[in-house]
């Protein structure tokens, strides 16, 4: 792989998309794991328990949202919980980018760029922590 510095911008570029696409794709496969998981353990006959909506719970599914949830409803091969990880990685792959781009800036020596990207992706940490507890949001 080439150096990346000030002058090998293309690297950098190639480098972030990459860590895009692989998301993207990674996350795409667990999705289609847990709805060929879904097709296979539930019949499609009755769709009307699939259209429910449970308030402060995974739309579709009988469990609490919480990584811990995720965590037991995995390791039980649970189809919703498969498909809610899914989505948590392709949510977490752009705050992913922003990370690989502070290292990338880093190892590049442009503290400027470190610094915006820095606060960047504090905002978004920030965002994604502090919102769960504001009222507006159900908190």
């Amino acid at each position: 792989m080439p150096k990346i510095n000030g002058k090998d911008s293309e690297t950098m570029n190639t480098v972030l998309g990459n860590a895009l696409r692989y998301g993207v794709v990674i996350s795409a496969i667990v999705i289609g794991l847990g709805t060929a998981l879904l097709l296979s353990k539930y019949p499609l006959t009755d769709s009307s328990m699939y259209t429910r909506y449970f308030s402060k719970r995974i739309p579709h599914g009988n469990f609490e949202i919480s990584l811990q949830s995720i965590g037991y409803g995995i390791l039980s091969l649970n189809p919703f919980s498969m498909i809610e990880l899914g989505f948590l990685m392709l949510l977490a792959t752009p705050v992913a980018r922003v990370f690989l781009s502070i290292l990338l800036f880093a190892l590049d020596g442009d503290r400027l760029y470190v610094y915006i990207t820095a606060a960047v992706f504090a905002i978004l940490v920030f965002s994604i922590v502090v919102t769960p507890f504001l009222p507006i949001f159900g908190g």
